[in-house]
């Protein structure tokens, strides 16, 4: 999971409806690993980190589709209220683990496939891979969908291994057993974590 949460950092900083999907990626990555290295520069701690991440990377996620997908069937028992907690925690979850996983990654080269979709797709899987130096490419697909906000990114596929799916087995297994309200006070605490955290 760390090293899934780790390459889904490669994610544009930038948005706009009018450029390819695929080229939106392809030439935003490298101003995300720019910040990084920027970052890492400042010896920022996490919290600064978490702010960076979270000005530059996060506006690119559709949450509330991603939240919805990952919490599954559970979605339509919580109350509006506890959607929306359900969605900033979940927000607040990835934006620290990314902030942690910021000096994991060591600025290895992205190559972005061409797109195959159809030019007048609302939603397109960008396909890309990260060049290890004596390893096997890793992959990496993101799941797009055209908004009027532009571009946004609604699931992350590493190896194959969805981030939206891999979630969901942990949140049905936690509402089973302590409801929707129990999940929310799970990713609460994970985030209390980060927050005492040095």
């Amino acid at each position: 999971m760390r090293k899934l949460l780790t390459l889904l950092l490669l994610v544009p900083a930038l948005a706009h409806a009018e450029v390819a999907p695929d080229v939106l990626i392809k030439d935003l990555a490298q101003e995300v690993t720019t910040i990084i290295k920027q970052e890492k520069a400042r010896n920022s701690n996490k919290k600064e980190l978490a702010v960076a991440v979270d000005t530059k990377i996060m506006p690119h996620f559709d949450f509330t589709r991603m939240t919805k997908l990952a919490v599954g069937k559970g979605w339509k028992d919580a109350s509006p209220e506890q959607q929306k907690a359900l969605t900033q925690e979940f927000h607040t979850l990835l934006m620290n683990t990314y902030s942690n996983a910021l000096h994991s990654y060591e600025n290895e080269p992205i190559e972005v496939l061409p797109l195959s979709a159809q030019p007048a797709s609302d939603q397109v899987m960008v396909h890309s891979r990260v060049i290890q130096n004596g390893k096997e490419p890793v992959t990496i697909d993101y799941r797009m969908e055209k908004t009027g906000q532009g571009w946004m990114i609604f699931d992350v596929a590493v190896e194959g291994v969805s981030l939206v799916t891999n979630y969901r087995s942990t949140f049905q297994t936690e509402i089973s057993n302590t409801g929707i309200s129990g999940l929310i006070k799970l990713l609460e605490d994970k985030n209390k974590k980060f927050d005492t955290s040095k």
